[in-house]
């Protein structure tokens, strides 16, 4: 099990969980869990869940998941994205993204609301290996 962030995808929770994108729907709608909508995503069920402290309850008192602890922190962390000026990744990341046509920046945002960090670093093939 990874670890959960404050917001979350309903695909990035259903792969994290091992669950059914269907499963996630189903479950904010029945538990109320608040989440919101990302805004340009075809079909209108792309959505942010907010992973709060009552959905990690949830999630470790279902029974696929029992067997799991509540190490699941919903906090991201701040220093991972607080990356340095003089940090050479960091400068060319911003040098990319400086040059980027609106249109491709539309469509990279469109990309990760939809798909998530973790689909974007699996297809620069640069995401972290599976244990």
């Amino acid at each position: 099990m990874k670890i959960l962030h404050s917001k979350m995808t309903t695909k990035e929770l259903a792969k994290c969980v091992g669950m059914a994108n269907q499963t996630i729907n189903r479950w904010i709608r029945e538990q109320g869990w608040t989440a919101e909508r990302i805004p340009g995503v075809k079909g209108g069920r792309a959505r942010l869940i907010h992973i709060t402290p009552e959905v990690q309850q949830f999630l470790a008192s279902t029974p696929k998941l029992r067997h799991l602890t509540l190490s699941m922190q919903a906090a991201e962390s701040i220093s991972p994205y607080s990356a340095k000026s003089n940090d050479p990744v960091w400068r060319q990341i911003q040098d990319m993204l400086l040059v980027m046509t609106p249109e491709e920046m539309k469509r990279l945002h469109k990309f990760l609301a939809r798909e998530g960090l973790e689909e974007f670093l699996e297809r620069l093939d640069i995401a972290e290996e599976k244990a």
